[in-house]
């Protein structure tokens, strides 16, 4: 088991100086292993409303790759069998690693690392730990999915593999995103098992998956994680058009729609917060539309919209998440900003919080961000999305707890790198 380092510290700076300071340090190789991969295996890209599977090849990945053995699928319908076949793929992951690379990939269970290392930042200016998946062999890279695969829903494993590929698209074609674009870690804090308490930590600059598992327990708890988005729909090389977050758009403006004049008042006249990577956070609900002044029906919408962040898992796990949620949903506050129709072609894009005793989600279109030079793709606004879940009872699992780091808020145009 190892810790990382302690790591400089650097001044904020805003998203647009992004390219520049980032050309000023060493990149790690560009990687479109994901595309080579999802190619071979026959993956769907796409999210929770869209299915989609590329058919040719791709990118700069080893043509060895596409030879990559189909990933696995376990049918867990409970919290014992996903945190028991995810124990068991990350110790196949672990299997095929050498000494060094299980020795930078473990971590302790209770590694304060885990709540500096993740981030909704290149990688270029927060260091991710554990391993770079551009720097391992195809063997390493199928196993790393197997674990995803296990841990997650077959509709939050699409929407994690289209949002790495929206990634990897930009990286292919833009000229101003961010060179280490594509490029993602995995980490375990605490030995995988089915009888303890361990974390899967995975992302990169758009994905930043925590997930705490904890089998003596039974429990599964995905608090904090990022899901984020550029660009919102793009088309792969076959043809096929990925938007891997439809599904989240049409449950927002489902819940947006089922509400009164009235009630749609309240919404948009609350205060749209975000508790992003680098923050601790107070979690205060501000003004907006509460709870109790929904119907049943539009409560039951609301909840349909936060299981795409609570939700990641089986049913039982989503069940369990939802049922803590729902009974403080009387005093949980939704503020909303931006358009009131789901309409791409139109406006800069919707941003929303969701804040209660037991669950904060952030949604936040991001304005005037790098890589926004693809002809015919919205890559700022609707097409760049970034968003924060996180439990102010059980981030982390209560094994520790958030590290402040300075800069890195990840608020809609600011931010800067704290470490790396």
């Amino acid at each position: 088991m190892r810790k990382v380092p302690p790591r400089s510290v650097h001044s904020v700076m805003k998203i647009d100086d992004m390219k520049t300071t980032a050309s000023k340090r060493p990149l790690r190789r560009k990687a479109t292993w994901v595309t080579a991969l999802v190619l071979a295996s026959g993956i769907a890209l796409a999210g929770c409303a869209t299915s989609a599977t590329e058919t040719t090849s791709s990118g700069t990945g080893s043509s060895a790759i596409t030879d990559a053995a189909t990933v696995s699928t376990t049918d867990a319908a409970t919290t014992a069998e996903t945190i028991s076949a995810t124990a068991a793929a990350a110790q196949a992951f672990l299997a095929t690693l050498t000494d060094e690379q299980v020795e930078a990939v473990l971590y302790e269970y209770d590694d304060e690392t885990k709540t500096t290392s993740w981030s909704n930042f290149p990688v270029t200016f927060v260091e991710r730990a554990g391993l770079n998946l551009a720097e391992l062999t195809e063997e390493q890279q199928t196993a790393v999915l197997a674990v995803l695969e296990s841990l997650l829903s077959d509709e939050a494993y699409a929407t994690v593999l289209g949002i790495m590929r929206g990634d990897e698209y930009l990286l292919e074609n833009s000229s101003t995103t961010e060179d280490s674009l594509g490029q993602y870690y995995i980490a375990f804090f605490g030995d995988p098992s089915d009888t303890s308490a361990f974390e899967v930590q995975f992302g990169g600059h758009h994905l930043g998956i925590n997930a705490s598992l904890d089998g003596s327990a039974e429990t599964i708890t995905f608090a904090p994680t990022h899901l984020g988005v550029q660009p919102a729909v793009y088309t792969t090389s076959d043809g096929t058009e990925v938007q891997p977050f439809d599904g989240i758009y049409t449950d927002a403006f489902a819940f947006f729609d089922s509400l009164t004049a009235e009630q749609q008042a309240m919404l948009t006249s609350g205060d749209v917060s975000m508790c992003a990577p680098g923050d601790t956070c107070e979690f205060a609900t501000g003004d907006g539309l509460t709870g109790a002044d929904l119907s049943d029906e539009q409560k039951q919408l609301l909840l349909d919209l936060m299981a795409n962040w609570v939700g990641m898992a089986d049913d039982e796990t989503t069940e369990a998440a939802l049922a803590k949620i729902e009974a403080t949903l009387d005093t949980t506050v939704v503020a909303w900003s931006g358009e009131t129709t789901y309409d791409m072609s139109t406006g800069d894009g919707i941003s929303f919080s969701i804040s209660g005793p037991n669950v904060y989600i952030a949604f936040q279109a991001q304005q005037g961000s790098a890589g926004a030079d693809v002809e015919g793709v919205t890559t700022s606004g609707w097409g760049h999305v970034h968003t924060i879940y996180r439990d102010p009872t059980n981030d982390y699992a209560n094994s520790v707890t958030q590290q402040a780091s300075t800069g890195m808020s990840g608020g809609p145009g600011g931010g800067g790198p704290a470490n790396g």
